[in-house]
Parts: C-alpha cells; sequence; structure tokens
C-alpha cells in the first residue's frame, strides 16, 4: 500500500476524541488512521512525535480586501490567507458585500473575482445584505442553491448597513425555507447614533470614545431582538462577534430554551480591554473595532462562556487597516478611524494558549470552537473540521510546548502593527497541511496564490 504522505506518532485529537494514530493522505484526503501504518512505499513521512494533529481551523469571520470608510483592509486574498494558514487556520468564510440597490449575485461575483486568482487556503463567502427588496429576497434561495448558505445582516450603522427589523424578520423567513444560516452584527444603531452625535458635540474626539459611545446595552438589546426575530421566524440564529456578557446572557437565555441560536466571540475580547485605549497620543486607534473593548472583567464570562457552551465558535473578525495612513484618517475624530484589527494568524495560539494551556477547557473543546462547530454550522462538515478517513487533509501538527511572543516585526499579516503585542502563547503550529499539501513547514510558506478552493456549503442542518 502506497500513501503521497503519512503524518507518524503524533497524537490525534478531534472534538470527540484523542488517541495516538498515524494519518495516511492519498489525493488530498486522508484515507487511513491507525496505529504504524505502513510508511516504506510513502511519498512523504512527517514525523509527529510529541506533538498534535489537529484538523484544519476553520475562521467563519474575515474581511479580506474589503472597502470601508475611505479606504481598503490592508490584506488581501493572499495575504490574508498565507497569514491563516501560518497560524493553523486552513479554511475562511469571508464576506461578499451587496451595496445599496445591487443585487447578490452581483456582490458575490465580485468577491469570487477578488479571492479566485489569490487565495492559498480554501474559501467561502457570507452575502451581507444591506437592501431587501423583493426582488432581492427572491435571490437569497438562489445563492442557497449555489453554495452560499449564509447571510449576514447588521442592526448597526444606520444609513450604510443596517437594516430595519421588517427586512430582518423577511431575512429570517426566508433562511428558514431555504435552510440558510443569518449572520447578525447586533448592536442598537439607532441609539449607539444619538450617543455618538452627542459625544463629538461636546469635543469628545480621541479613540477611546468609540468604545466610550457603544454601551454593552446597546449590544445586549440588539442581541435580545434578533433572537425575537428569528425565532418568530422559526429559523437559526448566529451572532457575530459578541463581546459582553450582558449579550453572552441573552444567549444562554435563548439556548436555554432550547432555540437554535448560536454565537461566535473573538480573542480581541479574550485577551484585550478598555484599558488597552490608555496608551499615549492617538495609538489607542490601534484597538478601534466594533462591538469595541470591554471592561476588562467580561473577559473570564467570555471564556466561562466556550468552557459551558454558551459561545460556540471563536473566530477573528480579521479587518486590518495599518495605523499609518489608514488609522490616522480618524486622527480629531474617532467616528472616522477605520473600524478593525488584524487577528488572523494568532487566532489557533491564542485560543489553546488561554484555553488548554490555563486549564480552562480541554483539547477536544479547543478543536471543537476553533474547527469542528465552526464546520458543523456553516455546512462543511466532515468535509472540513474534523479528523476521519473521506475528510479533507487539512491537518496542522501542533508543538504544545512552543513558546511565541506575538510582536508585528514576526507576524505575516500585511499591516504595521499586532493587536497583540508582546502577549506570549504557548502551543504553535509546526507543519500545517491543506488538501494534503504542506503549505507551512519551518517557518517557510510553501503555498501558492490560486491554489485555495472555492467551498460550495450545505445548508444548515444543526449541530
Amino acid at each position: 500500500m502506497a500513501f503521497d504522505t503519512v503524518i507518524a506518532n503524533g497524537t490525534v485529537v478531534t472534538a470527540t476524541d484523542t488517541y495516538a494514530a498515524d494519518v495516511a493522505i492519498e489525493a488530498g484526503k486522508i484515507v487511513a488512521i491507525g496505529r504504524s501504518l505502513p510508511r516504506e512505499n510513502a511519498g512523504r513521512v512527517i514525523e509527529a512525535g510529541g506533538k498534535y494533529v489537529f484538523p484544519g481551523g476553520i475562521d467563519v469571520h474575515t474581511h479580506l480586501d474589503m472597502p470601508f470608510g475611505g479606504t481598503i483592509t490592508s490584506d488581501d486574498f493572499e495575504t490574508g490567507t498565507r497569514a491563516a494558514l501560518f497560524g493553523g487556520t486552513t479554511t475562511l468564510i469571508d464576506f461578499a458585500i451587496q451595496y445599496k440597490g445591487q443585487s447578490l449575485r452581483t456582490a458575490f461575483d465580485t468577491w469570487m473575482q477578488k479571492a479566485a486568482p489569490k487565495a492559498t487556503s480554501d474559501y467561502s463567502f457570507h452575502c451581507i445584505i444591506t437592501d431587501l427588496p423583493d426582488a432581492q429576497l427572491e435571490e437569497m434561495p438562489a445563492l442557497v442553491r449555489d453554495g452560499v448558505s449564509s447571510f449576514k445582516l447588521f442592526m448597526a450603522y444606520p444609513g450604510v448597513l443596517m437594516l430595519d427589523d421588517g427586512s430582518i424578520f423577511k431575512a429570517f423567513r426566508s433562511a428558514a425555507q431555504t435552510g440558510a444560516m443569518i449572520c447578525m452584527h447586533a448592536e442598537n444603531g439607532g441609539a449607539i447614533d444619538v450617543i455618538v452625535k452627542q459625544a463629538l458635540a461636546e469635543g469628545k474626539t480621541a479613540p477611546k470614545y468609540h468604545a466610550l459611545t457603544r454601551p454593552t446595552t446597546a449590544e445586549a438589546e440588539a442581541t435580545a431582538r434578533a433572537i425575537a426575530l428569528a425565532e418568530m421566524a422559526g429559523a437559526p440564529v448566529y451572532i457575530v462577534h459578541l463581546s459582553c456578557n450582558d449579550a453572552l446572557e441573552k444567549v444562554r437565555e435563548a439556548r436555554d430554551r432550547g432555540l437554535p441560536v448560536y454565537a461566535e466571540t473573538c480573542p480581541q475580547y479574550l485577551y484585550l480591554s478598555i484599558e488597552n485605549f490608555d496608551v499615549p497620543g492617538f495609538e489607542g486607534a490601534k484597538y478601534v473595532f466594533t462591538p469595541p473593548l470591554r471592561e476588562k472583567w467580561h473577559q473570564e464570562k467570555l471564556w466561562q462562556g466556550l468552557r459551558n457552551d454558551h459561545l460556540q465558535v471563536v473566530s477573528t473578525d480579521h479587518c486590518p487597516f495599518c495605523y499609518k495612513e489608514q488609522k490616522e484618517l480618524g486622527m480629531g475624530d474617532f467616528t472616522k478611524i477605520p473600524n478593525g484589527g488584524p487577528g488572523i494568524e494568532h487566532r489557533m495560539s491564542l485560543v489553546y494558549s488561554g484555553g488548554v494551556a490555563q486549564g480552562r477547557f480541554s483539547l477536544n473543546r479547543f478543536v471543537e470552537l476553533v474547527a469542528t462547530t465552526p464546520a458543523k454550522l456553516f455546512g462543511l462538515y466532515p468535509r472540513k473540521g474534523t479528523i476521519a478517513v473521506g475528510s479533507d487533509a487539512d491537518l496542522v501538527i501542533f508543538d504544545p510546548k512552543r513558546q511565541h511572543t506575538i510582536s508585528a516585526k514576526t507576524h505575516h499579516m500585511r499591516v504595521d502593527y499586532s493587536m497583540f503585542e508582546g502577549i506570549k502563547v504557548t502551543g504553535m503550529p509546526d507543519v500545517v497541511l491543506s488538501r494534503g499539501r504542506v503549505v507551512v513547514e519551518g517557518g517557510r510558506f510553501l503555498g501558492r496564490a490560486g491554489q485555495g478552493e472555492f467551498l460550495k456549503r450545505a445548508t444548515y442542518a444543526g449541530l
């Protein structure tokens, strides 16, 4: 028996099991898992003794090559997917934005043209809906049939991205009929707008006021409203980038009632707090993203939410803007600072280090949060998100003892600062495979632009 590749002597970790085994790969798929698989005819044997073998990570919330606030996110699909692979994330779901008056199909086609020639990892899209007349409502089922089985709606940013409750409810009803998932940015945009205008009128323009004008109550209220609209429509809902305990309580209550309500948080809310704004001059702009950073005590509540399955996923909301020239567009007015932060590369290590290495949850729960549940919720399982015969050979050989200090000097994202500068993590990917190809090894990138495949996703089938 000949295999293309055998990963030998590793500890295989899935969402449910941890065991010593070899993993054999043929034509980009996992074809055998077992002790002492034959190696003599293998094209390559990768030694994984003392290391974990994880399924490749899935980040379901990224913004690559995205126009925003008069500029464009600094990572395109080549640099962004490359940085993701360095961090052990082998699949991304990005966002195709429908602008007002546009068809949903145009949005999808536009983002495909950005991604197809450049992506080094596999990818898919959620479609952001900013305008939902009947014609676009009728387009939703067609996109679902073509493998775009999730849509993102905004309750924030009035006049730009925000939809009214009636349109949101219609989208939920369509999702209930077609098996789509609605991803919700839950903040009360109307109320926040009033608070922001008052702050600016009072001369409060520094970066920290971005956080101080977006209270946790605004996030909690919108989270509860999104859940209510989904419940009325009989549809599932996925709350994106949940940042605070107030909103977490709304999700927990809904899940306790048995509703199909899911939520993600992001590493920035687990590691950073509003205190990060207390830096000299304009540097607080590095921490301007939405929802904003919260008081430090929320961090432990979110970690507990991840452990207890009140939160199901950790994604990054990777939305990078360089400090020089991009973030500085908001000098003198926090509302003009491009919203977003860079994190695509560090998700796996940050979640492993803070979660597993610090004893907050198990190895299996880690895999669930960063790979398996994202795959299940967004129609990629079992092709992605697990280690099983027949699954894609997206694999991470992970050294649990390797330590690393995060820094802009060493990261691979195309951005001139790190939100996590100076944070020490325990646990790093050593070798990363995408559909059986070694794409990262020995600190070197071995992939190429355009090798990533667009993934047609199945409809929502529950967890």
